[in-house]
């Protein structure tokens, strides 16, 4: 049986869309909010959608049907129809099948130490560093197999741990909420990140705006001052696609 949802709403108007990656989007309220609260936060991206949330946002506006979320299968569905007011539809096979939850295991003798299953992993669930073995962490694993095509020598596999069980029989609200949070946290280390490599970009720059002759192989003043023109465009460029990124 499955946990009373809010008031259903009435149904909408679905137009399917592929997503596309960009900015951060702001939190998700209302309607939109409710759905996101339903979803198992796998961050698997099989709903066609570059994590929940953005599922959710769709799902809210008319775009996306609520039966492309593998990992909460039919009961998930069924969550979704309660608080859409939408009819409970086969889970999609075209965005794969329900099944046990199955967690990431890294064969450590094949690993190359690439970095990139780190790379992949929506929730920071894999531990290591450049030429040195990587490892997953058990409970952090959400399932997603996002790091099994990203890796280059296939040493990743996946281990059923559920039994038999599937849907939200085998993942509870606990850890789709933990999932939830090491995803968020990691989109904003992410974006620190960014916005620090963007902040050295610039400071490199302008530094080597400040003394042009000593950085350019360039002696004649009409050479370096199409060069140094170059460099206030990208620089003003630069500072402008800062100032669009909060603090």
């Amino acid at each position: 049986m499955l946990p009373e949802g809010p008031p259903a709403q009435p149904p909408a108007k679905v137009t399917e869309r592929r997503p596309s990656a960009g900015p951060a989007t702001p939190p998700l309220t209302g309607l939109a909010a409710r759905i996101d609260a339903a979803l198992p936060q796998t961050q698997c991206t099989r709903c066609g959608y570059p994590d929940c949330a953005a599922y959710a946002r769709a799902i809210a506006d008319g775009l996306a049907e609520i039966n492309q979320c593998p990992p909460g299968g039919q009961a998930g569905v069924q969550r979704l129809a309660e608080i859409t007011g939408r009819p409970a539809l086969p889970l999609n096979p075209a965005h794969g099948r329900e099944g046990p939850l199955a967690v990431a295991v890294i064969d450590e003798d094949w690993c190359i130490g690439c970095t990139l299953c780190l790379k992949a992993c929506p929730t920071d669930a894999i531990v290591g560093t450049n030429k040195r073995m990587h490892t997953v962490i058990e409970p952090y694993c959400t399932g997603c197999e996002l790091c099994v095509p990203a890796c280059p020598v296939d040493c990743i596999r996946m281990e059923p741990v559920s039994g038999q069980a599937t849907d939200w029989a085998a993942w509870s609200a606990a850890q789709a909420e933990q999932a939830r949070q090491r995803y968020a946290a990691r989109q904003s280390r992410l974006q620190r990140e960014s916005r620090a490599h963007q902040d050295r970009q610039i400071q490199k720059a302008e530094d080597k705006l400040a003394n042009l002759e000593a950085h350019s192989k360039h002696t004649d003043a009409a050479t370096l001052e199409r060069k140094r023109a170059l460099i206030e465009a990208a620089l003003a460029r630069a500072r402008a696609a800062r100032q669009r990124q909060p603090d």
